[in-house]
């Protein structure tokens, strides 16, 4: 077998990698909070499209929150998006008061200060 070369790779090329993030066309990093969900340790076992999901929740909620507060910002005649303006529009939104509670407010105060 003296015309044979072992080991060598095929002529063809890999095709590139693409990340689950770009498959699913978000900005939001899928392979993180899949990370995030397992060290979590909320269940024993976790389908593949649970963290495409849970990312593309993520990222809908903050482009929302971030468009309502860019638009009290431009109603306030400013700029850019200060806390404050966060926490009118998160404030003004019934069901992510509840569940982000004072925990964000603190957040806020707390880059302001700073």
């Amino acid at each position: 077998m003296a015309g044979k070369k072992r080991g060598r790779k095929s002529l063809k090329s890999r095709k590139k990698a693409i990340s689950r993030s770009s498959r699913a066309e978000l900005q939001f990093p899928v392979s993180r909070v899949e990370r995030y969900l397992r060290e979590g340790g909320y269940a024993q076992r976790l389908s593949s499209t649970t963290p495409v999901f849970l990312a593309g929740v993520l990222e809908f909620l903050t482009a929302n929150i971030l468009d309502q507060a860019g638009k009290e910002a431009q109603g306030k005649h400013k700029k850019r998006i200060a806390p404050q303006h966060l926490e009118t529009v998160i404030g003004s939104i019934q069901q992510l008061d509840p569940l982000l509670g004072d925990g964000t407010k603190s957040l806020l105060r707390t880059s302001e200060e700073a």
